[in-house]
């Protein structure tokens, strides 16, 4: 069964039991504070599983293009991606534990035919705060589950919660049982060796813990699932990876023809990095050096990294891209619709890097004759990492380059130096990808609407033009990027500054309506990525100064804002400004 077999499967059996389809949201999100990248479904359903009414219902299933970015260094083994689909289907306060496990077991078993003596689950084990979770035990049972097909574990594996404080609940997972030898006695779902693989998640939000750590009922109760249709892919056609299905076969088997040194490490990597960095441009990512500019850049240069390293032609990479979007439109028709856009957007950065390259070679020779000069013939590790980290210059390059003038490198030293930036770096990760619930506050709430307040200036002051191109929001501050070809005089950020401030002590209210999408448009109402929204929109109007599509949620008056006040203005990418603020 081809992976668009399974997505469709998956949409029409929750569309049949109820649930509304909406169209999967953009990978770069638009509301949410906390993230770079939609990395789960959930992200953009956050106002609705905190109470917000969705304009179609309370059942909703969709896929949702997902990229997470903490093991971008470990793609190239043979299962981490950076870019994944995840299916799910919600309940917002509707059906709870026993008609989604119903479904669950209904879907894999009868739509995908996995037999029932492959599947096994794990549910909440309790604890002092929370019981043990027998209900959906129960719940397993009475759906087929087979006797002793049911395990019992702790929150480490079956519990879920955004940050330390916020809604949160037990989960229940399911495992497909590949028919591997089990690694020892005790082989069971949650063990790593590879004969259970988890295919599906139920989150039961049912819960709300404090910051004192105390568990609360929830008023609304929520459902949230999501499966991962790569790995649903591998499983069902019995391959070994998700490199062997028919999503990556054409272009790993592309490049195996072009290689001159054989790698299959790199082949994955080049095979992965492409797909990824295609759809964060279509989406509107642009590479830069910050944020999701900065992953966008690493993934298209850690693949033309690997592309060197099998000696393929640089050039190629446009034929390459053009074979992916050949391979991937009938799932993806935006990747044709931004066909030029991508390829420009890949091979300018492909010539950015190869100058990098020289000049890291430069770096590289000076390093080299430094240390022939003090009688040594190996290169310190710190040397190596200063090329790597400063000048993006690749350790085994360096490697190559030494050994070509009869010298080593400390690539023990290396190593220590790189786990330690590697550690630095998903520590910061882990704070921007600990996820949307946690971050909806009154904070992050005044400044999403001082967002809008922010785009209708600009459209005054610089042209009706001007469109938001990406926003981040914490509780400190907000940051807003918007087209504009020129620095913004002091003249012009004055403006802004007085024309946000002026409305603020006009004292707007701030209204919320639903209606269809083709009427919010003929409104005047504006949003990003218009294709990307169900038909009925929810949208939020500030007096007569802005109307705008977003998910929410919004203070109420303006009056709540404080004072706004602009830090800084820079360019974001080529052709795109980026203004930072505060409210005070």
């Amino acid at each position: 069964m081809k992976a668009i077999e399974i997505r469709n499967k998956y949409l029409e059996f929750f569309k049949k039991h109820g649930h509304v389809v909406i169209p999967s949201a953009p990978l770069i999100p638009e509301n949410d504070p906390s993230v770079l990248f939609n990395t789960a479904g959930m992200q953009p359903l956050v106002p609705y599983l905190l109470g917000q009414k969705h304009p179609e219902g309370t059942r909703l299933t969709d896929y949702q293009k997902c990229v997470r970015t903490n093991d971008i260094d470990e793609v190239g083994d043979n299962r981490h991606l950076t870019y994944f689909e995840m299916l799910g289907n919600w309940s917002l306060g509707d059906y709870f534990k026993e008609e989604s496990i119903a479904m669950s077991f209904e879907f894999l078993t009868k739509e995908l035919g996995i037999p029932v003596e492959k599947i096994f689950v794990t549910v909440f084990a309790g604890d002092e705060d929370c019981m043990r979770d027998e209900l959906a035990a129960e719940c397993w049972k009475k759906a087929g589950i087979l006797d002793g097909h049911i395990y019992y574990y702790g929150k480490d594996d079956n519990w879920w919660i955004a940050g330390e404080e916020g809604p949160c609940g037990p989960d229940t997972e399911m495992y497909y049982d590949t028919g591997k030898e089990p690694c020892g006695p005790h082989c069971e779902p949650h063990c790593d060796c590879g004969k259970y693989v988890e295919i599906w998640n139920n989150v039961f939000m049912e819960y709300f813990k404090t910051k004192e750590g105390k568990y609360t009922k929830l008023q609304q109760r929520n459902v949230d699932t999501g499966l991962g249709l790569e790995r649903m892919t591998m499983l069902l056609q019995g391959k070994e990876t998700p490199f062997d299905t028919e999503i990556f076969k054409p272009i790993m088997d592309k490049l195996e023809k072009l290689q001159q040194i054989d790698s299959i490490e790199s082949r994955r990597i080049i095979a992965e990095h492409l797909r990824s960095s295609m759809m964060i441009i279509s989406d509107g990512g642009r590479p830069s050096n910050v944020d999701r500019g900065y992953v966008l850049r690493k993934l298209i240069r850690r693949m033309i990294r690997h592309m060197n390293k099998l000696q393929i032609d640089l050039n190629k990479v446009e034929e390459l891209v053009e074979l992916n979007i050949n391979t991937l439109k009938e799932m993806y028709p935006e990747l044709e619709k931004n066909k030029n856009i991508i390829k420009q957007t890949i091979m300018e950065e492909k010539d950015k890097f190869v100058k990098t390259l020289n000049n890291g070679e430069k770096e590289f020779t000076k390093a080299m004759n430094k240390t022939k000069q003090e009688g040594k013939d190996k290169i310190e590790g710190a040397v190596v990492f200063k090329l790597y980290d400063t000048f993006g210059f690749p350790p085994e390059i360096t490697k190559d380059l030494a050994e070509e003038n009869n010298m080593k490198i400390d690539m023990q030293e290396f190593e220590v130096l790189f786990k330690k930036h590697q550690e630095k770096s998903r520590q910061g990760s882990s704070a921007k990808f600990k996820g949307g619930l946690a971050e909806q506050n009154e904070m992050t709430i005044k400044y999403h609407t001082a967002t809008h307040l922010l785009n209708a200036a600009l459209k005054i002051v610089l042209g009706k033009d001007t469109h938001q191109r990406g926003s981040n929001i914490t509780t400190e501050r907000m940051r807003f990027d918007f087209n504009c070809n020129h620095k913004l005089t002091d003249e012009e950020k004055q403006q802004i500054e007085e024309l946000v401030n002026k409305w603020i002590k006009d004292e707007l209210d701030v209204t919320v309506q639903t209606m269809k999408k083709d009427d919010a448009i003929k409104s005047g109402a504006e949003c990003m990525f218009i294709e990307k929204y169900p038909e009925d929109v929810t949208v939020y109007t500030i007096g007569t100064v802005s109307k705008e599509l977003c998910g929410g949620p919004h203070v109420k008056n303006t009056r709540e804002l404080g004072t706004f006040k602009i830090k800084k203005e820079e360019s974001s990418s080529a052709g795109v400004r980026r203004i930072k603020a505060v409210l005070i």
